[in-house]
């Protein structure tokens, strides 16, 4: 499908604006905002960080994206009068009118964002984004940001783990729409699962902003709302490569479910006739691209007969059928019972085209029935997901947090008594280094200002959860992970499509070594820190436990 027009660009733009105005956060972002411009910090230079602290779904990897919709949030973030007015309700009577008028001038044009690019691999505790700017204006950004990274990052990455459950050949189609948390979940979750790894989606508007391949034919709702042939209509059609008069196809249907019955050896009494007619008026409206479901009733008694009936009409009349849908029972078995029939009719009836129909599968996949549909023999060429996908069954969320690290040119650092819950301070440089296999293996977080790794000069670290235990490594590549992405109110970055950002992943994925990508039991990925860098966090820790950042009652 083509990329989206300089129309859908310009629409999903508006549809940003509209989905996350500056007034989708958290109220206290203004009351910490106006505390801060009440005591004159508002000005003050801060860095903060959005990070998750555990890779999701108990795997060893995520991926990021979500930056496109946060450079287009950053881009237009503004107060309007209404905004502003709606403020005035809310905060506490005794809020200056002042405080309102800054809000009303507020942009994020003195903000710089700089960020690790969007379809990357990344790990836990690795900043994702790093957010510089005036004090009040990058904590009033907080909130919107999570929600922006938050869930695209963690359906992606469900996403990402169901194409590597169902192996590079099978296609996926993402059909989750009405399993969806809300529209705005449902759009989310079909273009970031298409960027994760799947090929298709059921969801429209996803194709029609994103460019996204949609599929889809029939629910059992169209087949089961047809009892009887007589509510067939038209009853016939026209010949693909033929201006003859049209053909009557229920004639033809008859006749040749008669030879199937006859071939298989099934059963004419048990086939719907309401079946029948349902695929029959499917196939007339549709004529290339007739793929029913077929387990409204029986598969094997009337299901898969009636199919071969309506589309051996439609080879007789020049149309290449599709195929059909499984979408109960045991898919892998009925898939080869399936696949069995076409070839018998394909040979019986020397119809080459019931070689190439395909089979799709849908019933409530999971990560884990995926896997095991794939290690399973089948003749399933498409999975549908749904639910699991979407919903991300296995992790709501994934976490990710938004923390304050320089404020000032001074670093800050939470210390908690839950150790996962530090935080590491001072403004960074990120670096992916790559071993002499060209398989990313390390993370170093140093900071900004000093010297960056050179490939093949060996360095001291500290990896995090080891307890201050340095490692000396020796990287034979390194790769700077932070690029400046916004600055001056201002892109300075090409925003990608959904397909480019879609190849971004893959790319990144196949770099990744099999025992961090494998979906149980991967092998941790190391992230470390610089050693000036953990020589600061130690400092800081020192301090606040000699109480140097407390006020003491003598």
């Amino acid at each position: 499908m083509a990329a989206p027009s300089r129309n859908t660009r310009e629409l999903l733009e508006r549809s940003i604006r509209d989905r996350v105005p500056p007034l989708l956060t958290d109220l206290y972002q203004f009351t910490m905002a106006y505390a801060y411009w009440r005591a004159g910090r508002h000005q003050e230079p801060a860095v903060f960080e959005l990070f998750f602290r555990d890779n999701p779904f108990g795997g060893g990897f995520s991926l990021f994206v979500g930056l496109h919709d946060c450079l287009l949030f950053l881009r237009s973030f503004r107060f309007t009068d209404e905004d502003v007015e709606f403020l005035r309700s809310v905060l506490p009577p005794t809020t200056d009118p002042t405080f309102f008028q800054f809000l009303r001038s507020l942009d994020c044009s003195g903000v710089t964002l700089r960020s690790v690019p969007e379809g990357t691999v990344v790990f836990a505790r690795v900043p994702l984004m790093e957010v510089e700017g005036p004090l009040a204006v990058v904590q009033l950004l907080e909130t919107s940001l999570l929600c922006l990274v938050n869930y695209a990052s963690l359906v992606c990455s469900n996403a990402a783990r169901f194409r590597l459950a169902a192996g590079p050949k099978r296609k996926l189609l993402e059909m989750g729409l009405r399993r969806a948390q809300g529209p705005d979940g449902g759009l989310t979750a079909s273009r970031y699962t298409h960027i994760g790894g799947f090929d298709l989606t059921s969801n429209v508007q996803a194709g029609f902003l994103f460019g996204i391949p949609v599929a889809g034919t029939m629910a059992h709702s169209y087949v089961t709302s047809f009892t009887s042939l007589e509510e067939v209509w038209p009853e016939t059609l026209v010949a693909a490569d033929s201006d003859a008069d049209p053909v009557d196809v229920i004639s033809l249907a008859k006749g040749w479910l008669s030879r199937v019955c006859e071939l298989l050896g099934a059963e004419s009494g048990k086939i719907r006739e309401g079946e029948l007619a349902s695929f029959l008026s499917y196939a007339i409206a549709y004529p290339q691209n007739f793929l029913p479901v077929i387990d409204s009733y029986s598969v094997g008694c009337s299901g898969l007969l009636n199919f071969c009936a309506v589309a051996l009409v439609l080879c007789e009349l020049g149309y290449r059928p599709v195929g059909v849908r499984l979408d109960s029972g045991d898919l892998c078995r009925q898939s080869i019972e399936v696949r069995r029939v076409f070839r018998l009719c394909s040979e019986h009836f020397s119809v080459a085209a019931f070689d190439s129909l395909i089979i799709v599968g849908t019933n409530n996949i999971s990560e884990q029935s995926m896997a095991e549909l794939n290690r399973k023999e089948n003749e399933i060429n498409i999975v549908g997901v749904g639910t699991h996908l979407v919903t991300c069954t296995k992790q709501p969320s994934l976490g990710c947090v938004y923390k304050l690290v320089e404020v000032r040119g001074r670093p800050r650092m939470k210390i908690s008594e839950d150790p996962k819950k530090s935080t590491v301070p001072g403004k960074k440089a990120v670096y992916r280094l790559i071993d002499s296999e060209g398989h990313p293996f390390l993370d170093l977080l140093c900071l900004e200002v000093e010297p960056p790794p050179e490939a093949g000069r060996p360095l001291r670290c500290y990896p995090l959860g080891c307890k201050n235990s340095p490692a000396s490594i020796t990287p034979a590549q390194v790769t700077c992970l932070r690029q400046e992405v916004f600055t001056k109110g201002q892109v300075t970055q090409p925003l990608c499509s959904a397909a480019e950002t879609r190849t971004k992943v893959q790319s990144s994925l196949q770099t990744l070594n099999p025992r961090h990508k494998r979906l149980q039991e991967p092998d941790s990925y190391t992230v470390a820190l610089s050693e000036k860098l953990h020589n600061l966090v130690k400092e800081l820790q020192k301090c606040c436990s000699s109480n140097n950042d407390f006020l003491l009652a003598n």
